[in-house]
């Protein structure tokens, strides 16, 4: 007999007997597209045992001492967003493996106190089913574009033009908000509505862009009004971004301030959402190609609720 629960000390034997094979992690992070990088099941489940400074939560399936599958999550940025960030499937022969783990994965998630699990695995990926099965939908496909070495490279120009009417400058909490409204000027409503549909969803549900220290953001403003975002990160060798704009001429203004601010990186890589077809063509001119194609799944969790007790109430009957 096989369940999904939480990695418990004893487990070690169960982990350590599955090192003899590898079998892949199937989900992805925007922190680690453009790597193979993938937290090892054993690092994960000791990780699980210091989860307070972790961050990550850990499920395995286990048939006496073989494991079957492992499932790890871990906030996004609050308790109310989680993201599944390992899942493998280790039991070929029985396709409940994981639609057990991630079912477990949304009860203990709500019970934490989140309100949504993300997860994203590649295109064409059989997960998608099973992932159905346990209650998650797909809402967003996305492109990975990719700058490699031999791809060669341009030479941005030394500072972004911003004429028009534009200023260029680093982002500030104080913009959230008036980033999240330009978020529902670039996102379609039918993703924003799995994804966040209000500000506090879209501030729970953001995704860091690389394991590291070292984000750096930067807006567009014109007449008060932020007209576009940008988010670059060096993790090594490499460089990630990620962007959202109102017009698309602002599109090449935000691809030069980026590839100026990961001028250092050997390879950079963009996850572009399919709706933003401006983007992708504009990065193709650039020299950008496509090393991945992605979808992304969504299941809101049910956040467990006090039972209210009834409490008896005083009638008063007056005289007809």
């Amino acid at each position: 007999m096989t369940s999904a629960r939480t990695v418990r000390p004893t487990d070690l034997v169960a982990l350590v007997a599955y090192d003899g094979r590898v079998y892949p992690n199937v989900a992805v992070t925007r922190d680690r597209t453009g790597t193979q990088a993938a937290p090892h099941p054993l690092e994960t489940a000791l990780e699980q045992w210091f989860s307070f400074a972790t961050g990550r939560h850990t499920w395995i399936n286990i048939r006496g001492a073989t494991l079957r599958g492992l499932a790890s999550a871990r906030l996004r940025s609050s308790k109310a967003a989680w993201e599944v960030d390992c899942l493998i499937d280790a039991a070929d022969d029985d396709e409940t493996v994981l639609t057990g783990l991630l079912e477990q994965v949304s009860t203990d998630a709500g019970q934490a106190g989140a309100e949504k699990v993300f997860l994203r695995v590649e295109a064409e990926s059989p997960v998608i089913a099973a992932a159905a099965r346990s209650g998650f939908a797909p809402y967003l496909n996305e492109r990975l574009l990719a700058y490699t070495p031999e791809d060669g490279r341009p030479d941005p120009p030394a500072e972004p033009d911003v004429a028009g009417g534009l200023t260029s400058r680093r982002w500030s909490k104080a913009d959230a908000y008036s980033t999240f409204r330009l978020y529902n000027r670039w996102t379609p409503e039918t993703v924003r509505r799995v994804e966040a549909a209000t500000f506090r969803e879209w501030q729970a549900m953001r995704e860091r862009v690389s394991p590291r220290r070292g984000t750096h953001q930067r807006v567009l403003e014109r007449d008060g009004e932020i007209a576009g975002w940008l988010r670059t990160a060096a993790d090594g060798e490499l460089g990630r971004f990620d962007m959202m704009v109102e017009e698309a001429e602002l599109l090449d203004v935000l691809i030069d301030e980026a590839l100026r601010k990961l001028g250092e990186q050997s390879a950079l890589f963009s996850l572009v959402p399919e709706f933003a077809a401006g983007l992708r063509s504009r990065l193709d001119e650039r020299g950008f190609e496509e090393r991945g194609a992605y979808t992304v799944l969504a299941r809101s969790t049910t956040r467990r609720v006090e039972e209210l007790k009834p409490e008896p109430v005083a009638v008063q009957s007056y005289p007809a």
